[in-house]
């Protein structure tokens, strides 16, 4: 019952992509270079926040442990997610949410949006948004793209469908370098109000995070949810 209504919603989803992509076609938005929306790499330096930006797309067997530590040292941040975890994780998800953290959108399929058009880099972000919505009630309005990787049209459906664009300033490469010194040293070196540190919820950042977080606190760098760290940026 329950892949049958996930199913039921992602076709709905692609039902709702295809209307937006009509009325774009009937009444499109003009963008030019100078007005096409540009990704966020960097929040507001003038500040002492800091964010981690925690990607999602697989598993979920160190995310509770990550949770508990966030609890511990009092920090809500911000969890970018894919929509095909979502649609396999709603009970987690609904944990996450309920702990108080910021949810945000990673696309659906972990596409190399850069290499998709209009309509694909649509579908990707409208599907994961409306499957969201349909598990917690509330609608994404940040996007970080997969990979990083992002194009004109990129920018331009993510702003479409109502978000801001998010990349990073730092990135712990985590899921590269399975090896929680290395983590605990980019997500900590010469660190500044303003980044934005990009992790996964793999064995060796769930070892690392207690040890970022007291550094946080100790050198008085408020970690917080990606929405805070960018605003007036």
């Amino acid at each position: 019952m329950k892949k049958t209504y996930l199913f039921s919603n992602v076709i709905i989803s692609l039902v709702l992509v295809s209307l937006t992509m009509l009325i774009y076609s009937i009444n499109p938005i003009s963008t030019t270079a100078s007005t096409t929306p540009k990704p966020i790499y960097k929040g507001n330096t003038e500040t002492s926040n800091v964010s981690l930006m925690i990607n999602v797309y697989w598993g979920d067997e160190f995310l509770p442990s990550m949770l508990d530590t966030l609890d511990e040292y009092d920090v809500k941040t911000t969890f970018f997610f894919g929509g095909s975890w979502v649609a396999k994780n709603d009970t987690m998800l609904k944990d996450i949410y309920a702990r108080g953290h910021e949810i945000a959108n990673h696309g659906y399929l972990h596409k190399d949006q850069d290499k998709l058009d209009l309509e694909g880099n649509m579908r990707e972000i409208s599907v994961t948004q409306s499957l969201i919505e349909q598990t917690i009630g509330i609608k994404t309005n940040l996007f970080a793209p997969p990979s990083g990787a992002f194009n004109d049209f990129t920018l331009e459906a993510s702003a479409t469908l109502g978000h801001t664009t998010i990349m990073w300033s730092r990135d712990t490469i985590d899921w590269r370098d399975k090896n929680a010194d290395l983590i605990y040293k980019r997500a900590t070196k010469d660190i500044a109000g303003g980044d934005l540190i990009l992790m996964h919820p793999t064995a060796c950042t769930a070892e690392a995070l207690p040890k970022i977080l007291k550094f946080y606190a100790e050198n008085n760098l408020k970690c917080s949810k990606v929405s805070d760290v960018i605003k007036f940026n």
